[in-house]
């Protein structure tokens, strides 16, 4: 647990990414970048123009938006965290989650499995504290490089709730990290959300004003 910590998390990160969201009819892309330190993290979209300058912080356990085309500033609490983000697979408990598993799961290796010529030790996990948004999470780590390629998050019912694929793992550093991560929302219609980052630097500086609400403006 404390190796895939290791690989997925870090004290300050920056990254350039884009969203592919796969929807029943068409697809579309969004742009964004993103600062994080701590439990607080600031993103900015970039494209398309209608979503330009639309920014989202968490600042520890709250989360607030701001929308350029209404002037205003929001939070997202209770049940609204459980809406998807601008229509991809992603809720906004999602975008909030602290990827610390070990301070939050019991883990068990429950069997083996090869995933594209990769073995992988299968883990289940079983959350230890309520305020998590899966209950049960079921990991596919490569036994090598100690990164999840694959994940089902279950609800406390049993329910699957959704799947995710990590692919094109590279080397940061002492890291290992994906290139693209693909989830599929199972309550949803579509072929799911490509989550592609373009550019990442780990345990960077990152200035104070940017987490911070002031920040949104």
């Amino acid at each position: 647990m404390d190796r895939i910590d290791q690989n997925m998390s870090a004290e300050s990160r920056y990254m350039k990414s884009k969203m592919i969201i796969h929807g029943p009819r068409t697809s579309r892309t969004i742009e964004s970048e993103s600062w994080a330190e701590g439990e607080s993290a600031l993103t900015e979209y970039l494209a398309p123009a209608r979503e330009r300058g639309t920014k989202m912080l968490k600042l520890e356990d709250q989360l607030w938006i701001f929308s350029p085309s209404t002037d205003r500033t929001i939070q997202i609490s209770g049940h609204m965290l459980r809406q998807s983000v601008m229509g991809s697979d992603l809720s906004y408990e999602d975008m909030m989650e602290d990827p610390d598993l070990a301070r939050q799961y019991d883990a068990v290796v429950v069997g083996s499995e090869v995933i594209d010529e990769t073995e992988c030790w299968i883990v289940e996990m079983h959350a230890t504290i309520e305020d998590v948004a899966y209950q049960k999470r079921r990991l596919w780590v490569d036994k090598q490089r100690y990164i999840p390629l694959k994940e089902e998050l279950y609800a406390k019912s049993g329910k699957l709730l959704k799947k995710t694929e990590l692919t094109d793992i590279e080397r940061h550093g002492s890291r290992w990290y994906p290139g693209k991560i693909i989830f599929k929302d199972m309550l949803k219609t579509g072929s799911g959300t490509e989550f592609i980052v373009e550019e990442i630097s780990f345990n960077v500086e990152v200035p104070d004003y940017l987490l911070s609400k002031a920040a949104l403006r």
